[in-house]
């Protein structure tokens, strides 16, 4: 089939490449001419494990292009997909669904023959109804159908999720658009991947309930832990509990210092909007969003207590900056707050990221980026880990233990045991753990208090 495809960002990019790879001929359009340059050379502008060496064969092989060109490609397409983004608006925090019915403007001139429109852009409900109202209006005579087609990637294991899914929700209004759907996807019947057809108003919603409960388990988690740690119990070993219920599932129940990323912070927040303009509150989903929020701030209360109550002038050291390992993806990442609120209390950050560092770059100028775990602990009062990195699971204590002016480290992620770490001579300190190793955090004093209130 030919397929084209609206924007070359993270879902475009690698919903074009898969496609491509199950011998579609797919075209990805950007208006950005300095990215489509660098993508026709085979230069990936985001980090996802496999993603370059895909692109580029299929490239090679012809059945992957980028351009500029709208009318062309989208004219000649059996199938468009809009991937645009959809941010959170600024002052309210809806969806901005500007580039969306850009993109749906544009279609309706580009249209010859029959063609399904289909969202695959992270959209309220409604959302199609109001891209096939725009399209009819532009194009009073064109041949086409509306549909979603929500994405359920994982970052750092997007190629595996698409070409392997739980599941592929296809909300549809037309047999057009259900037949042509059947097609792009065929490939992924020999797999017997679940297909789900729904109305196309229900597979919008899908995929915002999936991050909403998502979220709310992870947030949920995390409560756990804070309560493990005032009754002497174990997170891990109560995560390992409930999470062997067939009904509950092991995924999304490692406590942390709260959610980030492109995805649940952004969605969550726009169904609670979209909640609210339907007069039908979700009012677990406007808790966790206000629980996480303030728990990324509260992580760094942590680091301020483990080195004695005072962080002025002393230099913190971050293992990690990224919201998960296999990205680059700096949205919302816990550390952006964690690390500020270091700052406002008076701390020195010295920071190492195996692939953030660029992006986080383009966020502060007042931390200390280095090549290595180890540079970054040098002369450091704490070390602690944000983002749980492979190679962060096998550090050599030995080596940190004479870097470091104190030996404390905070495992926000909970990669290490405690005797793992001590036997070093380092206090350590997790999340959700039964007690801390080491002397005892002393109070925090009232000006540290209210710097990272």
């Amino acid at each position: 089939m030919k397929i084209a495809i609206i924007g070359s960002g993270y879902v475009g990019l690698v919903s074009g490449a898969c496609l491509a790879d199950f011998g579609h001929t797919v075209t990805c359009i950007d208006k950005d001419a300095f990215k489509i340059s660098a993508l026709k050379r085979g230069d990936i502008p985001i980090f996802e494990p496999g993603l370059e060496s895909l692109i580029v064969r299929n490239l090679q092989d012809e059945r992957l292009t980028f351009t500029t060109d709208f009318a062309g490609p989208v004219g000649e397409a059996d199938a468009v997909f809009i991937a645009v983004g959809t941010p959170s608006r600024r002052g309210d925090g809806h969806a901005d669904l500007c580039h969306v019915y850009e993109a749906a403007r544009e279609i309706a001139h580009a249209l010859r023959g029959s063609t399904v429109v289909i969202t695959k852009s992270t959209v309220p409900v409604g959302t199609g109804d109001e891209v096939e109202r725009i399209i009819r209006e532009e194009c009073p005579h064109a041949d086409f159908a509306v549909a979603s087609n929500p994405e359920f990637l994982r970052e750092g294991a997007a190629i595996q999720d698409f070409k392997h899914p739980d599941r592929i929700v296809i909300g549809v209004e037309s047999d057009l658009a259900r037949q042509v759907l059947m097609q792009v996807y065929r490939p992924l019947f020999l797999n017997k991947s679940p297909v789900l057809f729904t109305s196309r108003r229900s597979a919008e919603l899908i995929k915002y309930a999936a991050n909403a409960f998502l979220a709310m388990k992870i947030t949920f988690i995390n409560e756990i832990a804070d309560l493990c740690e005032k009754v002497n119990a174990d997170i891990q070993e109560v995560a390992l509990g409930i999470g062997s219920d067939n009904r509950i599932g092991s995924k999304f129940l490692h406590a942390g210092p709260g959610f980030g990323g492109s995805c649940f912070p952004k969605d969550t927040v726009a169904l609670i909007k979209s909640a609210q303009d339907y007069g039908s509150s979700v009012r677990l989903v406007e808790t966790t969003v206000a629980i996480n929020d303030a728990r990324k701030r509260a992580m760094a209360r942590r680091i301020i207590e483990a080195v004695g109550g005072n962080v002025r002038g002393k230099t913190i050291a971050i293992f990690g900056l990224t919201f998960k390992p296999n990205t680059d993806d700096m949205r919302e990442a816990p550390s952006i707050s964690i690390i500020q609120a270091l700052q406002d209390a008076g701390a020195h950050i010295q920071a190492y990221d195996p692939k953030g560092m660029e992006q986080a770059r383009m966020l502060w100028s007042d931390v200390a980026f280095r090549s290595n775990p180890y540079d970054a602990a040098e002369n450091a009062s704490a070390i602690c880990i944000l983002t749980e990195w492979e190679q962060f699971r096998a550090l050599d204590f030995k080596r940190l233990a004479k870097l470091v002016a104190t030996p404390i480290m905070l495992d926000f992620r909970n990669i290490y045991s405690a005797d793992e770490v001590t036997r070093h001579g380092f206090a350590y300190f997790r999340i959700g753990a039964a007690s801390r190793t080491g002397p005892a955090p002393t109070n925090v004093s009232p000006s540290e208090q209210e710097a990272v209130a």
